[in-house]
């Protein structure tokens, strides 16, 4: 497949404290791309670089096949970048708004209404068009947010964490977006630190932590290969879980216990045994989905949310 970024060796200091350390990364194109990690560890810095907002101290940024310190008037035209923070004018409506974005974008006139009556339709908000935005829910400010960096139809768009702090009904019409954006060929890059979101909507990703890039590739490949595999088994309380040779370790995990095996099917099988066997009252008994979270903390030790 085509690469639409490729990002090599990307360091970023702020005096003595490095923000980034030779950050890399590819994405292809017409993906969604998931860019993983705790708060502070470096995403909206990298954001930044690739959308020429700040410069890198050293490495590089190739977006759609050229090099953005080289190119960068001409590649913000096809890069869609909607910021963590709310970049909108309070008192002026939301087509207010989108009239002035737009024409940022160089995108004028009829065109420009075309533009504004297709986004607002596509972000769910057509009847609030000439609403002032301090009247809005910090979820419908999102969704104009991104509404913004659509007017000029940009192959590339960068998301940095788009979900903090929204309501349900804004969630869901955001991952709509996405799908869609997606459907016509769009590259999405997805920047947060929602585990279940990028596991929603990712094909590929990178975990970042302190500034580096811990893991990245498929999705898939890296749930099978670092992700924890365990039953899960909640009992009546005071009691515990049957030994089964076949489990590795055990820990309790919410209301229950999390057995880890590299055999679950054959695990869950043996622990539902012998908890007959032994008269064990089993409220839930399971297999545990591999899961990003426990990627994570099998990588760095800790959780994503520590």
């Amino acid at each position: 497949m085509t690469k639409a970024l490729e990002v090599s060796q990307l360091i970023k200091r702020y005096g003595t404290k490095t923000a980034l350390e030779n950050v890399g990364f590819t994405v292809e194109e017409g993906s969604c791309f998931g860019l993983l990690g705790p708060n502070g560890a470096g995403k909206s810095t990298t954001m930044k670089i690739i959308t020429s907002i700040i410069e890198a101290d050293s490495g590089t940024v190739n977006l759609l096949g050229k090099d953005v310190r080289k190119s960068g008037d001409d590649l913000r035209r096809l890069v869609g970048y909607v910021p963590q923070e709310i970049t909108l004018y309070d008192k002026i409506s939301a087509f207010q708004n989108l009239v002035f974005f737009g024409e940022m974008y160089g995108v004028k006139g009829k065109l420009l209404k075309k533009r504004i009556a297709e986004v607002l339709e596509q972000v769910g908000l057509t009847e609030r068009a000439h609403d002032a935005i301090h009247t809005y829910s910090g979820g419908m400010k999102r969704r104009i947010n991104i509404a913004a960096a659509l007017l000029h139809e940009p192959r590339l768009v960068i998301l940095d964490e788009p979900t903090v702090g929204i309501d349900p009904q804004s969630r869901n019409h955001i991952f709509d977006i996405i799908k869609q954006l997606r459907s016509e060929g769009v590259t999405i890059i997805y920047s947060t630190h929602y585990m279940e979101e990028v596991e929603a909507l990712c094909d590929d990703i990178a975990i970042i932590d302190n500034g580096k890039v811990i893991v990245q590739g498929n999705l898939d490949e890296l749930l099978g290969r670092y992700a924890t595999k365990a039953v899960y088994v909640e009992l009546l309380e005071g009691q515990s879980p049957p030994s089964v040779p076949s489990i590795t370790k055990v820990s309790e995990y919410k209301k229950g216990w999390l057995l880890e095996s590299e055999y679950v099917l054959a695990s869950l099988e043996q622990v539902a045994q012998m908890a007959m066997e032994e008269g064990l009252q089993v409220k839930a008994l399971e297999m545990m989905r591999p899961s990003l979270e426990s990627v994570f903390l099998t990588l760095t030790g800790t959780s994503l949310r520590d």
